[in-house]
């Protein structure tokens, strides 16, 4: 009884001291933008609508969905003229800021000039664009097939390796998204996305190498200045994880697939699945395994690419590869649906043995647009801000999670960051749904609007606008540690 009393005193003095080092109300960072006055439906018609005549597959965060109304750089604003700041920047897709003035202008300056024309004629804009992107990647990957979305460019390439190669078996990282698409399914190994019809054929999973939850890893293992609690008896250079996890991937090429197999497809860092990096060597190893079966290796960079990771403008280069195919979308038109597959000529050549037409892919908007944001990340520095800006948050969140229990993980690279919810740091079982949605809108009523991802959807995903300020950093880390003491009180009180 008396060291049950102690422990309850020596955790109601670390609440206390919680509170004492931190005010509640954080202060949300000044704005010199005014949005225009809302002049559509009144919010209860909308739901109504939404309802109605949209498909019920299409689910709305929070417990009162959002009605957005306007953007400006990294901040929202509702349909009551409320400011949000944006720390998921519509699922990784908004690049350099709602509306940047560059690529808005752009934007405009061309549907007053063609909107439209097939890409069996040339347009000005699609060769520019292919040129000044193509500058932006390693040789051999020089050719470039423009689509409309992620899930069409990383279907296009599944269609590319098994033609170039000859085979048909593709393998994949468990907890991968690649797609919505009946093809890129079998590659999407979350099972809130699967559906009970076949899909994917010749689509194998291998084990993911998770240094976090997995069964090997620790303190040494992955390519961020935060590490797991774990700890491992890794020696500099020495990844003891890697080599377990190397072993059974190399167990999935002897017992699930094929002598001779398509390929291997994987995002340099998981997005969907909560920011999950793998032992530092482990895509070179990987790589290198699926050549000698004739397979290719394709990045998916949907949420990695355009210097989201700071260090790099694309993912792969953090693991020191070079891919046969690179799949991009997202950031790639900060909000304008396009995407992009870039591959060898070699590679390439597969596809030009019969036809293949894509309507819209490399149409002279999204062209203008695409060329807008690669200026714009280059003239706004915002590589160079992913990485100051990414560094600084991945570092206070980290604080947060030596104060707090319930937080077993933080992790990322650049402007890519996850912080993983848990019960206890000794179990580390997911925080359960109803707590984690709890802290979720709390941030939210304070104004940070943040994702959610993972197999168990218990990890919060902070992957804003690329120009967010430092300033805005530190008010989202304030408004996140107001929530978790919001959080320490609800238990306490139950």
């Amino acid at each position: 009884i008396i060291l049950l009393i102690h422990c309850i005193l020596l955790d109601t003095l670390r609440q206390l001291e919680l509170k004492s080092s931190f005010s509640m109300q954080a202060k949300m960072p000044p704005c010199d933008f005014s949005p225009g006055k809302y002049e559509s439906y009144p919010y209860e018609r909308m739901l109504k609508i939404r309802k109605q005549n949209l498909s019920p597959s299409l689910v709305t965060y929070y417990k009162k969905p959002l009605l957005l109304h306007q953007g400006h750089m990294q901040w929202l604003f509702d349909y009551e003229g409320r400011r949000y700041l944006d720390l998921f920047a519509g699922v990784v897709t908004v690049s350099v800021g709602h509306c940047h003035p560059k690529v808005t202008a752009t934007a405009q300056k061309q549907l007053g000039r063609l909107w439209h024309t097939t890409n069996l004629y040339m347009h000005p804009s699609i060769q520019e664009y292919v040129e000044k992107l193509a500058a932006l990647l390693p040789n051999p990957l020089k050719v470039i097939y423009l689509t409309n979305s992620g899930s069409e460019a990383n279907d296009l390439a599944m269609f590319m390796a098994r033609l170039y190669t000859r085979n048909f078996d593709l393998i994949c990282f468990r907890g991968g998204y690649h797609g919505g698409s009946p093809y890129t399914l079998g590659l999407t190994c979350i099972g809130s996305y699967k559906h009970g019809v076949a899909s994917g054929f010749g689509c194998q999973s291998t084990m993911l190498p998770d240094v976090f939850r997995g069964p090997w890893g620790g303190s040494h293992c992955r390519d961020s200045l935060v590490q797991t609690i774990r700890k491992c008896s890794c020696s500099q250079g020495c990844c003891e994880a890697n080599d377990q996890y190397i072993e059974q991937f190399k167990d999935t090429l002897s017992t699930c697939v094929p002598k001779a197999i398509a390929g291997f497809i994987a995002e340099p860092i998981q997005g969907v699945n909560g920011v999950i990096q793998y032992p530092k060597r482990f895509l070179k190893e990987a790589f290198q395994l699926v050549r000698d079966r004739g397979g290719v290796c394709i990045a998916d960079e949907v949420q990695t690419g355009f210097g989201r990771t700071g260090s790099h403008f694309w993912g792969f280069q953090t693991h020191g590869v070079v891919p046969d195919i690179v799949t991009m979308a997202k950031g790639i038109g900060n909000g304008f649906p396009m995407a992009a597959v870039v591959t060898t000529p070699e590679i390439a050549n597969s596809l030009a043995q019969n036809l293949h037409f894509n309507t819209f892919g490399g149409n002279p908007m999204a062209c203008v647009v695409g060329a807008a944001v690669l200026d714009a990340i280059a003239e706004d520095g915002l590589q160079k801000n992913s990485k100051e800006v990414g560094t600084y948050m991945l570092l206070e969140f980290a604080k947060l999670r030596d104060k707090f229990e319930i937080i077993g993980d933080v992790r990322g690279k650049g402007l890519m960051i996850g912080i993983e919810m848990v019960k206890n740091k000794d179990s580390c079982e997911p925080l359960p749904a109803e707590e984690m949605s709890q802290i979720w809108e709390d941030c939210k009523d304070m104004g940070v609007l943040m994702g959610r991802g993972g197999i168990y959807n218990q990890t919060f995903r902070v992957k804003p606008p690329m120009c967010i300020t430092k300033q805005d950093a530190a008010f989202a880390v304030e408004v996140f540690h107001a929530a978790l003491m919001r959080h320490l009180e609800r238990t306490a009180a139950s």
